[in-house]
Parts: structure tokens; C-alpha cells; sequence
């Protein structure tokens, strides 16, 4: 386990540890998934990266900013209907369903409205996935019975439901499908990307060079797949993260809504460019991932034997980042447990060192949706904060208590009181 700065800036970067997720093995249980861009290996890896990394340009994201706003927009009004019937509310039940109708809107130009579509197949679908269970009998063999993984693979197990996993892979391959039988209609969304950047490299392309670039059918399916799986459950708890930090600490919210209103005022409509100006904002999402990281670890595997810090590590071994550790190491982060947005201030930023603040992993390997990510958490904790503000009720856990396996989530809903700003007031 690396715990040390330089440690993790090796084991993230260094060539004989850069190009494995994770375990290989427990990778062959990932399914059709092990063709995603977060699972793949070595060439295949660097290859989808190479052909990905165009589709989350700032131009990109920019194209896409109308359906976030949209989605924004949604939430707001779903909220309002809410509060009046009751002003304490789960707020994932929020949260969540506007990160689904987000990543799904985007990643393959569905609009499923989860909110006031529970029932949506969209929906129960996604749940099944996101509810992993590290309990699961497939789960402990795998670690227990390493040597049995090989074995499950040639048997179709998975770590998803294969349900699930078939009911999503279905619905991308018909609207792939349809796509490819009608001409192109200003869709931006990661599908139509894809298939466009399959049409640029089919037959060769034009010199017969960069054929090999472009990705096969599964490839695409895996992608967009994997971009509703990562983008879903991630977002909408830090979103529910950052309005417990903002409603335990009103004077930080007070700044955020401040700035927003100095940025938009009167309630106007989002811009991109609006979005990309509140500096406070940015500190307060970068200082919720702080201390609410994305994962609880990130895992590198060497491929061959590699010295790390001066510590030989044999080839095959599982190296470990725990980025909850390092983002409350008192060593690196004054009085770690508290909720200071300034430590990212720009004049305190250049003071960091990138390897004590992991939320998006690091190295070649780091999160390739990164600000995609949070432009998504921008657009809806702006939106919200233009109408309401966050505050405690009586069914607040404080503090709050973290399940600790898997993706960082909390114990019990984090259920919080949304308060209507009125029109005089700044909030």
C-alpha cells in the first residue's frame, strides 16, 4: 500500500505498473465490461484512451452543456414539487435521478425524465448495477479462490448482474444500430462520437495508416456502457455530499450562493461560461471530493518487478492508493477533517502536491471523464442553489457514517431540509 506522495507518483506512473487496472484475473470476471476503457489492458488500453480522449475536450463538454442545463432545470422543478409537500427530503432521491437522466442523455442521447419515471426499465436496471454487493458469494471466491477465477470466466460468472448487463448492452446496440441507418442529425452525445470516430477509420481511412484505431462494435457498446455505470453513482453522491457539507456549514454556502448570484444574477439562465467563473464553487467541489473521495482506493498492478520508493515489488502484485487516507493525513492537510474550501483558493493551489489530492486517480490511468464529471456537479448544485438552500433537520446523521467498501457511500440517506430563497433575499 503506497501512503507516501512520492510513492503514489510512482505506482501511478511508472511503466511496469501504468497500464494494469487492477488485478488480471479478477478483471476476466468484468465480463463484456473488460473491454472498457477503465478495465482494458496495455495496447488495447492505450488505444481507447488515444480514441476516447478527443470526446471530453472543453469543446466537447461545451457541446453538451444545453442537455446538462436542461437536466438542471428538471431538477429544480422536481424539487419545488417536492418541497411542498414535504421541505425534508433523501436528497439522492434527487441527486440521483438527475445524475441517471444526465449520463444517459449523454452517453447515448436517451431521455428517460427517472424522476417522475420510476418504473422506467432505464432505472430498475441501473439500480441493479449500482447496488454492488461485496458480499456476494461470485465476489469473496475471487479473492478467497483466486485460482478458480479462470474457471468462472469460461462459465459467462460476473461481478454485474447479467441481466442488467444484457438489458443495457441490448438497448446500445439498437440505438446504434438505428443510428447507423439514418444520416447524421446534430446529435452530441459519446454514441454518435463513437460511431463517427467508426466511420472516419472503417476501410483503412484514407491512407490505411490509422485503421487499427478505430473500435470494434463490442468496444463502443463496452464504452457506453461503462460511461453510465461511472458516471451514475459517483456524481450523485458527491452531489449529496457537497449540500450536507453546504447545510453543516452555512457560511460557506452563503459565499457559494453569493458568488452565484454575483455571476448570474436574478436567476438567469446558465452558461458554460458562467459555470467555468465560480472560483468559490470549484474550491467547495474540489474540497467535498477531498474529503468524500470518488473510491475509497485505487489499485495498480506491475507487470514485471519494479523498485518503488526503494521497496522491490514483485511482478503480479497489486499495488494500492487510498485516497481517503491521504486526503485526511494531517502530515498534508491542516486540521484534515474540516471543511475548508480555501485550501484550494488559487493562491494556496500551487502549495499542494497532486499525489496527497487523488480523486480522480492519477498517472495515464487517471479518470478520463474527470471534467465532464464535474461540470455535471456544477450545473446542478448552481441550478439548486439559484432557488433554495440546504440546510440540517432532525433526520440528519451528523456526523455522518461512511459505508467503507466499494464506492464511498453513506450509511444511511443523508436527508436534509431544502428552504425556497424568496426573492429579497440572498438566501
Amino acid at each position: 500500500m503506497c501512503i507516501h506522495p512520492h510513492s503514489c507518483q510512482e505506482a501511478a506512473n511508472f511503466p511496469g505498473v501504468n497500464t494494469s487496472p487492477s488485478s488480471l484475473q479478477r478483471t476476466d470476471l468484468a465480463g463484456v465490461l473488460r473491454n472498457a476503457v477503465s478495465l482494458a489492458e496495455d495496447d488495447q488500453w492505450k488505444r481507447l484512451r488515444t480514441v476516447l480522449s478527443p470526446t471530453f475536450t472543453s469543446g466537447k463538454l461545451k457541446e453538451m452543456f444545453p442537455t446538462m442545463k436542461h437536466f438542471g432545470e428538471m431538477l429544480v422543478k422536481n424539487i419545488q414539487k417536492r418541497v411542498e409537500k414535504d421541505s425534508s427530503v433523501p436528497v439522492k432521491d434527487f441527486f440521483g435521478s438527475y445524475s441517471m437522466d444526465v449520463v444517459t442523455s449523454t452517453s447515448f442521447g436517451v431521455n428517460i425524465d427517472s424522476m417522475n419515471n420510476p418504473k422506467s426499465p432505464f432505472v430498475r436496471e441501473m439500480q441493479k448495477l449500482t447496488k454492488f454487493d461485496f458480499f456476494d458469494p461470485v465476489f469473496i471466491l475471487s479473492f478467497v479462490c483466486p485460482f478458480l477465477i479462470p474457471l468462472m470466466a469460461k462459465m459467462n460468472i460476473s461481478f454485474f448482474p447479467s441481466d442488467a448487463v444484457d438489458f443495457f448492452l441490448r438497448s446500445i446496440d439498437k440505438i446504434k444500430k438505428d443510428r447507423e441507418k439514418e444520416t447524421h442529425k446534430g446529435r452530441v452525445d459519446f454514441l454518435q462520437m463513437m460511431i463517427e470516430s467508426q466511420k472516419s477509420d472503417s476501410n483503412g481511412t484514407r491512407d490505411g495508416k490509422n485503421s487499427h484505431k478505430a473500435l470494434s462494435d463490442i468496444e463502443v457498446l463496452s464504452q457506453a456502457f461503462i460511461f453510465i455505470f461511472a458516471g451514475y453513482e459517483p456524481t450523485s453522491n458527491t452531489l449529496c455530499y457537497l449540500a450536507y457539507l453546504l447545510a453543516l456549514h452555512p457560511d460557506v454556502q452563503q459565499k457559494v450562493v453569493n458568488e452565484i448570484d454575483t455571476v448570474l444574477p436574478n436567476k438567469a439562465p446558465l452558461t458554460y461560461e458562467a459555470i467555468m467563473q465560480l472560483d468559490y464553487l470549484d474550491m467547495a467541489v474540489n474540497e467535498t471530493l477531498r474529503l468524500y473521495p470518488l473510491g475509497g482506493r485505487i489499485e495498480r498492478t506491475c507487470k514485471k518487478d519494479v523498485e518503488i520508493n526503494g521497496v522491490i515489488i514483485p511482478k503480479e502484485t497489486i499495488v494500492v492508493i487510498p485516497p481517503y487516507t491521504l486526503h485526511r493525513n494531517p502530515e498534508y492537510w491542516p486540521n484534515p477533517d474540516e471543511f475548508r474550501p480555501e485550501r484550494f483558493s488559487k493562491e494556496n493551489k500551487d502549495n499542494i502536491d497532486p499525489y496527497t489530492y487523488l480523486p480522480f486517480g492519477a498517472g495515464p490511468r487517471n479518470c478520463i471523464g474527470m471534467r465532464f464529471a464535474l461540470l455535471t456537479l456544477k450545473v446542478a448544485i448552481t441550478a439548486v442553489l439559484q432557488h433554495f438552500t440546504f440546510q440540517v433537520c432532525k433526520e440528519t446523521q451528523i456526523p455522518l457514517k461512511l459505508l467503507s467498501m466499494g464506492l464511498m457511500t453513506p450509511e444511511k440517506p443523508i436527508v436534509l431540509k431544502l428552504v425556497p430563497r424568496t426573492n429579497n433575499a440572498k438566501a
